[in-house]
């Protein structure tokens, strides 16, 4: 009995998948799609550097230098995106 529900399920599923694909074009913007996908996980990485850079906590002047201008690298590169500052 189970195998029989699980088949039926399987089957909703690939039908579901069948119909949202045939549902979805290629003209319809893709390109400008998947460029608005790829900036948003840019700056998704870009955030998540910035998060790690600000985290972090040396002693070292060097370090600390380092840690300074590897922050405004990120932050240029984040605003060239269109980002800002959330608080």
């Amino acid at each position: 009995m189970s195998k029989g529900w699980e088949s039926k399920n399987v089957e909703e599923q690939q039908a579901e998948a069948a119909a949202s694909t045939q549902s979805f074009k290629p003209e319809d913007n893709s390109a400008k799609l998947l460029q608005e996908a790829e900036k948003k996980r840019r700056i998704q990485a870009l955030e998540l550097q910035r998060e790690r850079v600000l985290s972090e906590r040396t002693s070292s002047a060097h370090r600390r230098e380092a840690l300074t201008q590897a922050l405004a690298t990120i932050e240029v590169e984040l605003e060239q995106l269109g980002w800002s500052i959330k608080i």
